[in-house]
């Protein structure tokens, strides 16, 4: 499995916690870890953004896509507002990840959750080439559920 270099830096308000890691040997997410001061309560229907007290230093080439985790998806329908979020790797802010409760109950959030995971993917720039025509295809303009359920 081929590894590459990032850099990541604990910020004050996550001192006392692990730093992000993969939680198996087969895991293709870093655990991302709530950074809060004390229990926050996520109401159904609300969104948050939910620190948690690391930046990184991803090379470039590469970017950090944050995913929600599918436990906390399927037990208490807990997601991820812009999923994938993307970090860019000329970012050097505090990872935040935008929270939604799309179940029925309210959720707490406590200091240390594993809330989100982030896999590091490489990236290609597309280079744009402006035409007058596109090439055809069978399917052509044809979407938003064009071709049936």
């Amino acid at each position: 499995m081929e590894r590459i270099s990032v850099k990541i830096k604990r910020l004050e308000s996550s001192l006392n916690l692990p730093l992000p890691d993969y939680e198996t040997e087969g895991s293709s997410g870093i655990d991302i870890r709530a950074s809060v001061k004390e229990p926050l309560l996520l109401k159904p229907g609300e969104i948050k953004l939910i620190p948690t007290g690391v930046a990184v230093s991803i090379p470039p080439g590469y970017e950090g896509q944050i995913r929600p985790r599918s436990g906390l998806s399927l037990k208490h329908g807990i997601g991820l507002v812009n999923s994938p979020g993307t970090i860019d790797s000329d970012y050097r802010g505090e990872i935040g990840v935008i929270m939604i409760n799309l179940g029925e109950k309210p959720f707490t959030i406590k200091r240390g959750d594993r809330i989100a995971q982030m896999i590091i993917s490489k990236v290609y720039r597309a280079a744009l080439v402006e035409v007058d025509e596109l090439d055809s295809t069978e399917r052509g303009g044809g979407g938003f559920g064009h071709s049936g359920v």
